[in-house]
């Protein structure tokens, strides 16, 4: 067997050892940024056509270890391990099932998504004319319009997986969107992309919020 051919390393849970270290990796990220206070947000990661990798419930997403990655079977909807998964791994799942080129997917709490959402928990968010558009996938001028969605928060995630899978089909490149108070979700092929695309919306919806600041 050449390198090529080579079975990737994988923990004892299943989940290959290179996505259990993106995560991981993202984590100590979004941490650092201050996006996910306490034990707040959720990462996921794309196995293959049938699992994905998500981060254990209540964990600091600063502090992952391998054991807090967990496979996620997308066809049986369930955990092939013991620990239990984030409360809204629906969300997760929607993402991967709607969208092939979906590869990673990012939850935090940060701050200006946050406030923002409340702000305006209207249809959805229109961000225009910033040069930092230029940090989504596919976008190559500040003269164009970015839809953020707003979805109203519930603890029923299965419900609102189904309103978000009705919202963004075929509308168009999505990169995020906010659930009121509760904050960013935010994906991309890698997860790499999922990073830029959290970071750089964070800052538009922060530079939204200033704006609408001084223009009252």
């Amino acid at each position: 067997m050449n390198k090529t051919d080579a079975v990737p390393a994988r923990h004892p849970d299943g989940v290959p050892v290179r996505v259990a270290e993106d995560i991981i990796a993202a984590g100590a990220f979004v941490s650092a940024k201050g996006w996910t206070p306490a034990t707040a947000g959720n990462l996921s990661a794309r196995v293959d056509g049938g699992a994905m990798a998500i981060t254990a419930s209540g964990v600091d997403k600063g502090s992952l270890r391998s054991p807090d990655v967990l496979l996620f079977d997308l066809a049986a909807g369930k955990v092939l391990g013991g620990l239990a998964a984030s409360a809204e791994t629906a969300l997760h799942v929607e993402r991967y099932t709607a969208d092939a080129a979906v590869g990673a997917v990012v939850h935090v709490h940060a701050r200006n998504a946050t406030v923002l959402s409340m702000v305006d928990a209207s249809h959805e968010i229109r961000l225009e004319g910033y040069e930092l558009l230029k940090a989504l996938d596919g976008i190559r001028t500040h003269e164009t319009g970015v839809a953020v969605p707003v979805f109203a928060n519930t603890q029923d995630m299965d419900a609102l997986a189904r309103d978000v899978r009705a919202r963004l089909a075929d509308a168009g490149p999505r990169f995020g969107y906010l659930l009121a108070g509760h904050g960013l979700y935010a994906w991309g092929r890698t997860m790499a992309d999922a990073l830029r695309h959290t970071e750089a919306l964070e800052f538009l919806l922060g530079c939204e919020l200033e704006r609408r600041k001084v223009m009252r």
